[in-house]
């Protein structure tokens, strides 16, 4: 376990902002969590993976709690199918590509999503026509309240469009120890969705691998979004809305043009296109703006701070609102609003 006091927040968030915690304590395992517990009854607290979802709009004037728990496992179930085991403080990605040298399949579409793995159940993060409740198995959790440990099967995860029971009635309640997946050696590929196709046959493959549908989707979100060490942003600011079918009729009468997806009895219209719609795609107001190639993403150029940021994201609500009468969603948490 790591202390820190007064402490920036610059290198903590993807976003670059400044911003500091008057106390920071990086934690490796269950028992340093267990140390800090009776702390959180009377302290302000966050917790905070690897803040690529956050955007801090003014100094956190509590306790930071940087989850540094890693460990990854495998176990067969069945010829083909293995059970993985991932601690919350993994790294996405590096998670993604350690099944795919090993054979498992299933969650190469979600390849290169940023943050850790704990907040992989608690986003019900998703790409490319996947989601991450597709394969979930359980998900375990530390009531912050007991220190007891708490296994969450799929139904009880309540898992929406980006959604989980972790970020509405259990929010602030538990801490995502660990969380169970269901890979398979055989899993079907996946590459209807987006332009994975389009990239395959540039390439030239027909006849693609799972690696090969990992590769495309790098390849993809590397394009589209800017990397957070050369500038700063938290992916996707806003959810998709996801739309009653007799309301998006109605939009779609409007736009026909507007790209859509089924989702079940719901239409999902991609925010990106609404956004970019109403002239924000490279659009740019000081040290804030909308990335060149991806309307949906929101950058810093460089000293924005997370006010600016905020302020700039309620203008593109607001014209959104105004042309297309959709309100949106942001998909990145505020903290200090």
């Amino acid at each position: 376990m790591n202390t820190f006091k007064n402490i920036s927040l610059k290198s903590f968030n993807t976003f670059g902002v400044e911003a500091r915690a008057a106390e920071l304590i990086e934690i490796f395992s269950l028992d340093d969590l267990k140390q800090i517990l009776p702390r959180l009854v009377f302290e302000k607290y966050m917790f905070l993976g690897g803040g690529s979802n956050v955007l801090f709009i003014k100094d956190f004037d509590g306790l930071v709690i940087v989850n540094r728990m890693k460990g990854l496992c495998a176990d067969p179930i069945s010829e083909n199918d293995i059970h993985v085991t991932a601690l919350s403080g993994e790294n996405w990605h590096d998670f993604v590509l350690w099944t795919l040298d090993r054979g498992f399949y299933g969650l190469e579409n979600m390849s290169l999503i940023p943050g850790t793995v704990g907040a992989a159940p608690m986003q019900n993060i998703g790409a490319y026509g996947v989601e991450f409740k597709d394969y979930c198995l359980t998900v375990d959790a530390i009531e912050l309240a007991t220190g007891e440990i708490k296994s969450f099967d799929h139904a009880t995860c309540q898992f929406g469009y980006r959604e989980s029971v972790f970020k509405r009635v259990l929010k602030d309640k538990y801490f995502i120890y660990q969380i169970h997946l269901k890979l398979s050696r055989n899993s079907p590929i996946q590459a209807s969705y987006g332009n994975i196709q389009d990239v395959l046959k540039l390439k030239g493959i027909s006849n693609p691998s799972h690696l090969d549908i990992s590769n495309a989707v790098i390849e993809i979100r590397s394009s589209k979004l800017p990397n957070p060490l050369d500038l700063g942003n938290a992916g996707s600011f806003f959810k998709n809305p996801v739309l009653e079918r007799e309301k998006a009729e109605i939009l779609l009468t409007a736009f026909p043009t507007a790209p859509n997806f089924s989702d079940g009895d719901m239409i999902k219209i991609p925010a990106g296109w609404l956004i970019e719609q109403c002239g924000f795609k490279g659009y740019r107001e000081g040290n804030v703006g909308s990335h060149k190639d991806q309307a949906l993403v929101i950058v810093n150029y460089g000293g924005a701070s997370g006010q600016e940021i905020y302020t700039y994201s309620e203008k593109i609500i607001s014209e959104v609102a105004k042309k297309f009468n959709l309100v949106l969603e942001r998909e990145v948490n505020m903290i200090g609003f």
